[in-house]
């Protein structure tokens, strides 16, 4: 399996996004009860003059700047929250990278990455979305449970056209409003970097999962996202939130557009039953990070395969950064052959399928398989 190496070598971009899931509490007329039914996802609605990923619905969040990890945050956490944890508790473990990674704003930074990439999604939620994850900085620890966003203040436009024309002013936003960015309210969920293919900017993205009791009042910034989904049935739109379960059904119905890594975990994220079982799973470990996830991907004779770590097929090379695998097998043949797998196989731009002969364990969920195409065997 092989293919001819680019000339060039990629650099990635350190990111963050927040998975915002909260508490649902209103029922579809006539829509059929789903195990997930207690909670929603945000997802919004790229640009589509976006250079990565135009018109994707993704999670808010986006690139690590040097204002997130600034010295001038420290006078803002002082005198309660003291460097370098920030009562964080113990750095997280560091598992190894997919060698020849190499970022292009990896900023030596006052602050741990940790706190810089949370503080960069709260800000980039903000951005996006209108939402600010933002704890008063007189309050008293909060009390176990998901929390609540901060209400919008008086100038919310003003704001944020200022944070997003300098995300120094993010800083200046928290002094105004005497509130400490909500670095306690998020948990490490994973994350992904960017595979190959021709032209794409390449990420390294941590995914951070924030659990919050009601939905938050959501006001898309209208330049980098044009709007945030509702579920449409009988041509009404009663809802601005989805569960997994209903983003699924839109991005098969071709109502929106989810990259892969969006879709695996929409279908890891359908494996809860509640909103106090996901908050439970996420803050028993709100620090372990599980390995971040470099797709390999490997062009077969009639389409395309994801393959991710744990994969008989996933190979941990730096010549895969530049370039796929290939394979004169079809898709179906390798898909018999698999006997320990994790991939996802790529029909098309809306049809995909999720094999995982993995199991689930510590701080690792993995989806449930999710086939289409029933002539693939059965067992897998």
């Amino acid at each position: 399996m092989s293919a001819p190496l680019r000339s060039g070598r990629s650099t990635w971009r350190r990111a963050a996004t927040v998975v915002l899931a909260a508490g649902w509490n209103r029922p579809s007329p006539g829509a059929p009860q789903s195990a997930t039914d207690d909670f929603r996802l945000l997802l919004l609605e790229r640009a589509p003059n976006q250079r990565f990923m135009p018109g994707a619905h993704v999670f808010p969040g986006g690139a690590l700047d040097a204002a997130d990890s600034s010295a001038d945050w420290l006078r803002l956490f002082a005198p309660r929250h003291t460097p370098s944890r920030f009562g964080l508790g113990p750095a997280p473990p560091q598992h190894p990278s997919f060698p020849g990674i190499v970022h292009d704003n990896a900023h030596a930074g006052a602050l741990p990455d940790d706190v810089a990439l949370r503080i960069c999604a709260i800000r980039e939620t903000f951005e996006e979305a209108g939402v600010l994850l933002l704890r008063p900085r007189g309050s008293a620890p909060a009390s176990p449970g998901p929390g609540l966003a901060l209400s919008p203040p008086p100038g919310l436009a003003d704001w944020r056209s200022r944070v997003r024309s300098d995300p120094r002013c993010f800083l200046q936003l928290c002094e105004h409003l005497d509130c400490t960015p909500d670095i306690w309210a998020l948990s490490n969920w994973g994350g992904w970097l960017t595979p190959y293919w021709r032209g794409t900017r390449r990420f390294d993205t941590t995914f951070l999962l924030c659990c919050l009791r009601e939905t938050p009042p959501v006001h898309p910034d209208l330049t980098e996202v044009v709007g945030y989904k509702a579920v449409i049935r009988d041509g009404l739109c009663p809802f601005k939130w989805l569960s997994p379960s209903e983003a699924t059904e839109c991005f098969l119905s071709k109502k929106i557009w989810l990259a892969p890594p969006q879709f695996y975990e929409m279908r890891r994220l359908e494996t809860f039953n509640s909103l106090s079982a996901l908050y439970r799973f996420s803050s028993d470990h709100p620090l372990e990070i599980t390995e971040k996830w470099l797709p390999i991907i490997l062009l077969t004779a009639d389409g395309s395969i994801y393959l991710l770590p744990g994969d008989e097929l996933y190979v941990k090379d730096s010549d895969f950064l530049e370039k796929p695998m290939s394979t004169d097998k079809k898709t179906e043949e390798l898909m018999k052959e698999g006997k320990v797998v994790n991939r996802m196989v790529i029909h098309s731009l809306h049809l995909y399928e999720i094999y995982v002969s993995l199991l689930s364990k510590d701080k690792l969920v993995y989806p449930k398989n999710y086939v289409l195409n029933k002539s693939l065997p059965a067992h897998l």
